[in-house]
């Protein structure tokens, strides 16, 4: 084979690619339970975190929480689904409808819960059933997802740590790029409050004792929340055909891995600027073109300290840079699905939101501290997850 012959098979011709857009939002997070009440509190620069204690054998922390005790993803998926079909004008069933949901921690809830029953230090043990537990494996919640609506066509259930929302979104536009079908719902649900959840991270120093603070200088750690984010995913073609409100357009997107530590990123961000490359070559722009990052920004001080030096060699001084996890908490696998949410609301609104919780920053990046009108185009959403798992996806209007 000769090197004029070969191509590379990391690289997507997109020569012949169907246009995407996405013409619904569902979102719930400890901002608010809508995606209205959710982008209002955020443009507020207000926070859903606050000081919980939900398990009396565990220490008080800041939490994202939803309601006053720990969320059930299968309510929350539930109530997201039907919030994003609603906004989309979409009436089950829809039997060709992909569905696409993804979550990191899944029914773990469900699973810890079980484990104390069966090991009599649950003080219920007369609750304990199992006549259920197949419902609670990891894939269910996809499948939930496409009884409620009725799908009958592909389903699939992405876990990717912390770039889950993103991976679940970027598959979703693949599916409907290559015209494998021509309407999909997409996103992440993540239910992680538990004991085990809460003591791993607190375990690794990884949890803030007062709050989330992305980049900032006196940056504690990461605080965990809930949150549900999920899109509607259709062919242009057929959104125009049924003239389906537009939020703005998928453009490309970019995934990679680190193979380097199950919890810390590659210390020179090789693989996270490999991912937002591949993204911005699938999308046909230049860093100069992009608008807006929405920031993973998890306020611990490795990750935001990668991800400020990798954002400085690859852009321009000047993009607009914020994080949204200061205000709804870090909800894992349903974080980029909560950032692509609100990087569309962005575009459709032309408003940059803050960066809740940034004082003092540490790194010589263009922050957005107040929410402010500006002409945004092109954003660029990403998510590094434990594993180094990378995913970046470009929006457009």
């Amino acid at each position: 084979m000769t090197t004029d012959n070969y191509q590379n098979p990391n690289k997507l011709q997109i020569t012949n690619y169907l246009k995407v857009v996405v013409t619904g939002i569902g979102l719930i997070s400890a901002l608010g339970k809508s995606l209205k009440d959710s982008w209002e509190q955020l443009l507020a620069g207000k926070s859903g975190i606050k000081l919980h204690q939900p398990f009396p054998e565990l220490e008080i922390l800041p939490l994202g929480l939803i309601f006053q005790q720990p969320s059930e993803l299968n309510i929350l998926t539930h109530r997201v689904v039907n919030a994003a079909l609603l906004d989309a004008q979409l009436v089950p069933p829809l039997s060709d409808c992909a569905v696409i949901i993804g979550s990191s921690r899944s029914y773990q809830a469900s699973w810890e819960m079980l484990a104390r029953q069966m090991s009599g230090k649950d003080p219920r043990p007369a609750s304990l059933n199992l006549e259920n537990w197949l419902d609670t494996l990891p894939h269910m919640n996809a499948i939930a997802s496409a009884r409620q609506i009725g799908a009958t066509g592909i389903v699939l259930a992405p876990m990717a740590a912390c770039a889950t929302g993103i991976w679940a979104i970027a598959q979703a536009a693949f599916l409907i790029q290559t015209g494998q079908c021509q309407q999909a719902i997409a996103g992440a649900v993540e239910a992680p409050i538990t004991p085990l959840t809460l003591s791993g991270f607190q375990q690794m120093g990884a949890l803030a004792k007062t709050g989330a603070y992305p980049f900032d200088l006196h940056r504690q750690g990461l605080v965990l929340g809930e949150g549900a984010a999920v899109v509607v995913l259709e062919s242009a073609e057929l959104a125009l055909a049924r003239q389906a409100k537009i939020y703005g357009e998928i453009l490309g997107f970019g995934l990679t891995t680190d193979a380097y530590h199950a919890n810390q990123p590659e210390p020179q961000g090789k693989s996270a600027i490999a991912a937002i490359k591949q993204c911005l070559e699938r999308s046909c722009l230049k860093p100069t073109d992009i608008d807006y990052i929405h920031a993973h920004g998890t306020g611990t001080l490795l990750n935001d300290r990668v991800e400020s030096m990798v954002i400085q060699q690859i852009f321009p001084q000047g993009v607009a840079v914020s994080s949204t996890k200061g205000s709804s908490g870090h909800t894992l696998g349903a974080s980029g699905a909560l950032g692509v949410a609100f990087s569309l609301m962005a575009l459709q609104n032309q408003i940059l939101p803050p960066c809740v919780g940034l004082q003092q920053p540490e790194f010589d990046l263009d922050f957005v501290t107040v929410a402010s009108e500006s002409q945004i185009r092109r954003v660029l959403c990403l998510s590094f997850g434990f594993g180094g798992q990378n995913a970046v996806i470009a929006l457009g209007n």
